[in-house]
């Protein structure tokens, strides 16, 4: 299988770690994910990886809570860097060395992220794990993954989902609606489809960045994503 895309930014949600847990992350689903990125790995693409923090914060629920929105927000950047070092140990575990940039400075554990310093990690075939978001409050991990993926001249931004791709409405809750093979970033804004948040979708249709939405915990799917098969659903302009 050749490569359609020569450097990828792979954007993870933080319930893809949970597996079967309520909270925290399922090592068993950490590894298979390591896994799926080791093959794309093999296929000589460079690698950014976005997580986010859904397995330990939901900072949308948090006005239960009565906290603020910014504190909130910087739980869950934090919430971010927890998991970047859990996939870090992880890919390390099968001898793909990566490196963890954070938005926020956390010496001890992560480097700053600098963007210059990220491309030559990518130049010494190093994954780069992109952790904190922008570091900024109200700004979500689908914004920093747009944003990191255009700073770093990516081919293409896959969100990996815990579906197979962008339908008309909620698949779990209409089992007529139908999923999209291809759509338009207008047509997503338009229909309000909850695929990434605003944000993130004007910034990839300003800049003319594709998105492919596919789901991510079918084996080899992330290979067949970046070989350029057809499954999943593409979002450009």
């Amino acid at each position: 299988m050749g490569k359609k895309y020569k450097r990828i930014l792979l954007k993870l949600s933080g319930e893809a770690l949970l597996g079967k847990k309520q909270f925290g992350v399922d090592y068993h689903v950490l590894d298979q994910i390591c896994q799926e990125i080791l093959s794309v790995k093999k296929m000589g693409v460079e690698i950014i990886i976005v997580i986010g923090a859904g397995n330990i914060w939901r900072g949308a629920e948090s006005g239960e809570s009565g906290i603020d929105r910014v504190p909130s927000d910087y739980i869950g950047m934090l919430g971010t860097i927890m998991n970047s070092i859990a996939l870090q140990a992880g890919l390390e575990k099968i001898k793909l060395e990566s490196r963890v940039c954070s938005a926020l400075d956390i010496p001890a554990v992560a480097e700053p992220y600098i963007t210059r310093r990220a491309l030559r990690h990518l130049q010494k075939k190093r994954i780069v794990i992109c952790a904190a978001g922008t570091g900024n409050p109200f700004f979500t991990t689908d914004s920093a993954a747009a944003l990191r993926a255009l700073e770093l001249n990516c081919d293409v931004l896959l969100k990996a989902t815990n579906v197979d791709g962008v339908y008309d409405d909620d698949p779990e809750k209409n089992k007529k609606a139908k999923r999209y093979k291809k759509v338009s970033f207008d047509e997503v804004l338009e229909r309000d489809l909850k695929v990434m948040d605003a944000t993130a979708i004007a910034q990839c249709r300003d800049n003319v960045l594709p998105i492919v939405v596919f789901k991510l915990m079918e084996k080899g799917n992330l290979k067949k994503v970046v070989s350029g098969k057809d499954i999943g659903t593409r979002i450009s302009n």
